[in-house]
């Protein structure tokens, strides 16, 4: 493997490992708010005990994705410097707004609901909160408006001197609609995240409670009741507004990278009206698509790329032959694009990751959301669920939405091959900007570096997953009360003594507790 491709495999490890956090922490840092917003105006304290258990949770990712996402920033010096000269004028202003402004907003805001507990007035320590949750949403935002710029370059001219792009239009950038389009279906597809870990550790809960032959009268059953139906209505709302927009950034993507949509469905030859396919097989495995079967829906695709049900939809052939034509059928004989220099262009990404991380995307989505239904309708009426599969099942499909969401992330990223910046069709192919992904790796590196960094990070990112699954499986197993049935310590009610401390301690003592 070349420096190229071990680089790109590092960078894709580690987002991949790094988005897996992302949505947990914008979704439950919603759901957490939420919560305790309902304990603010009931004073009920099924809602307090949520929001220290889900407050706990929340915190253990926040922190460990903070860790794991500080090393995307540092790769684009130091593996993708071509890379990062190249979009230094428009991502120095994004990157800058989501550190400084975002950053910095939800650290802090967090900070002062950690340690706000008893200490400043219950509503003022709800909107910490909620400042801190805004604050990343936001950050999210920026990061996902620099990504959707390399989707579709906009605000920006070329450099004569240079050749690299010159941010005209900051408010362009903000309001590129790829970036609104994107942001919208990771916010929904995040809230999926979190409502199915409420729903699958509920009901691990309910289930484990029934057998034990506990009160379904007491704070702790309303507390997992609460979570699984709270859980199951986010993750049924989103899973609509996850489809909703995904229509949308669908046909924003057959109108801006045709070609990568093309391959998501292995459609090799151009149809008016184009079918959806359900399943192919044949030879695109290889990356040759001359030679693919599939099972389809009629008339499917014209409408999700068109809006209509007889447009014609261009193929992969023909798209390849379209690109090699306008961009050139090989790669500039440059010393800049390395062992790439003079090879021919596949314009045609890897047909067999996009296809089939498309489809995985979807799937994943739609057992959540199955496992959602299933667990609304097994506790309707107070009722609570046995069903060893039921309840095992639906905590082993916490992890679908996560896969869900890194499918759809590896089938953006992979799409969008061999461009790391994609040309905007909008504009006339001469104003055009765009990067070829040879060209954007840093030139002093070499393979032997990129491989240590590589080993290195997957083992430190490896030991920080086992972190944070036994703190998190730790958490879980005690549930919202400890081993002898007294709640929880941390996060004290506001004003009078902790009745959760130990003899001898008192609320300064244990300040820290909820902050681990």
């Amino acid at each position: 493997m070349d420096v190229l491709d071990i680089a790109r495999w590092q960078f894709g490890i580690t987002t991949v490992y790094h988005f897996l956090m992302v949505p947990l922490t914008l979704g439950l840092g919603v759901l957490v708010a939420v919560m305790h917003t309902m304990w603010v105006r009931t004073d009920k304290p099924e809602w307090l005990r949520m929001t220290r258990f889900w407050g706990r949770v929340y915190l253990i990712n926040f922190v460990l994705g903070v860790a794991t996402g500080l090393v995307q920033e540092f790769q684009f010096g130091l593996a993708w410097s071509e890379y990062s000269r190249f979009v230094g004028d428009v991502f120095g202003s994004l990157l800058a707004l989501e550190a400084l402004l975002a950053f910095f907003l939800e650290s802090t805001f967090l900070g002062l609901w950690i340690f706000g507990w008893g200490r400043i007035p219950k509503k003022v320590h709800l909107a910490t909160l909620w400042a801190a949750v805004i604050g990343s949403v936001v950050s999210a935002y920026f990061i996902i408006a620099a990504n959707s710029w390399m989707q579709h370059p906009v605000g920006v001219v070329t450099d004569d001197a240079t050749g690299r792009p010159l941010q005209v239009d900051f408010f362009a950038v903000l309001t590129n609609n790829t970036a609104l389009a994107a942001f919208s279906h990771t916010i929904v597809g995040a809230l999926m995240v979190a409502g199915a870990l409420l729903v699958g550790i509920g009901l691990w809960h309910l289930r484990k409670r029934k057998l034990a032959d506990q009160p379904t009268t007491d704070v702790d059953h309303r507390v997992w009741r609460r979570s699984v139906r709270l859980g199951g209505w986010v993750s049924l709302a989103a899973f609509l507004l996850v489809a909703v927009t995904g229509d949308v950034q669908a046909k924003l993507m057959y109108e801006q990278q045709p070609l990568k949509m093309s391959s998501a469905e292995a459609l090799c030859e151009t149809e008016a009206p184009a079918s959806f396919s359900v399943f192919a097989f044949g030879k695109f495995g290889s990356n040759e698509c001359d030679d693919v079967h599939s099972i389809t829906v009629p008339y499917l695709l014209s409408y999700l790329a068109n809006g209509d049900f007889s447009s014609a939809v261009p193929g992969v052939n023909e798209l390849q032959e379209r690109y090699a034509e306008v961009y050139g059928a090989t790669y500039p004989d440059d010393p800049s694009f390395g062992d790439k220099a003079g090879e021919p262009v596949d314009y045609t990404p890897l047909l067999a990751v996009t296809y089939w991380n498309f489809r995985l995307m979807i799937g994943m989505g739609a057992v959540s959301a199955a496992v959602a239904a299933y667990a609304l309708w097994s506790t309707r009426k107070g009722r609570i669920p046995t069903s060893r599969i039921g309840v095992y099942g639906s905590l082993l499909a916490v992890g679908a939405p996560f896969v869900a969401n890194a499918s759809g992330w590896i089938f953006t990223e992979m799409g969008r091959q061999p461009f790391v910046v994609y040309p905007n069709p909008d504009v006339p192919v001469a104003d055009q900007v765009y990067f070829f992904t040879a060209q954007a790796v840093s030139p002093g590196v070499t393979a032997a570096e990129v491989w240590t960094s590589l080993i290195g990070l997957t083992v430190v990112y490896g030991a920080l997953a086992v972190v944070e699954l036994w703190l998190i499986g730790r958490f879980v197993r005690r549930g919202v009360t400890s081993g002898d049935g007294a709640p929880v310590p941390g996060s004290p009610p506001e004003g009078g003594p902790d009745d959760d401390l130990p003899a001898g301690r008192d609320q300064a003592d244990d300040v820290l507790s909820f902050a681990y």
